[in-house]
């Protein structure tokens, strides 16, 4: 008995195949230091938002993060980013002069919702590796949940969450992009 999918499954397969892309896209250009043509991944009302992790007991291990409107490693808007990428592109930026060597690696990217006929929850899982000068390494690993929305035919970013599993990051710092 032959099989076929359904219109429905189809278009599952290549929204999926279009949202995968996407997110490959977006780590090829981080990679390639093309962070100007990044930021027009970025929709202009963009949150794009690193939450610290916490320990906890097993009770209470929902609670890990912190809150909404608490502290964080990174909590951006469009223009902070815009501001960042500028002054990396700068040459001068004493913590990416030279710049550093970042490597991507995104996967297990799932849609979770659709939140409404052009706006989508994306999660995914990501491993960052930089290497800095002669003997500088970071390792981030963790997960993101984006929502990326289409506009003019296009993905974007709407927003960006980064849980990243680290309780104290080892890094120098964090001008890199997750």
């Amino acid at each position: 008995m032959e099989h076929r999918p359904t219109a429905e499954r189809l278009g599952y397969i290549n929204l999926m195949r279009e949202i995968e892309d996407f997110l490959y896209a977006e780590a090829d250009l981080l990679d390639e230091r093309q962070f100007e043509k990044w930021l027009d991944l970025l929709t202009d009302d963009i949150r794009y938002w690193m939450p610290m992790r916490k320990n906890l007991e097993f009770q209470r291990r929902d609670q890990d993060i912190t809150g909404d409107r608490d502290i964080a490693w990174i909590d951006d808007d469009k223009t902070t980013l815009v501001k960042r990428v500028k002054q990396i592109m700068t040459g001068i930026h004493w913590a990416e002069e030279p710049l550093s060597r970042v490597s991507h690696l995104i996967s297990n990217i799932r849609l979770a919702g659709q939140i409404d006929e052009a706006t989508y929850l994306v999660k995914s899982h990501f491993i960052v590796h930089r290497n800095r000068l002669e003997t500088e390494t970071d390792f981030i690993a963790g997960r993101r949940e984006d929502v990326l929305r289409r506009a003019n035919g296009e993905f974007k970013i709407a927003s960006r969450k980064i849980i990243i599993d680290q309780t104290v990051l080892l890094a120098k710092n964090l001008t890199f992009f997750l």
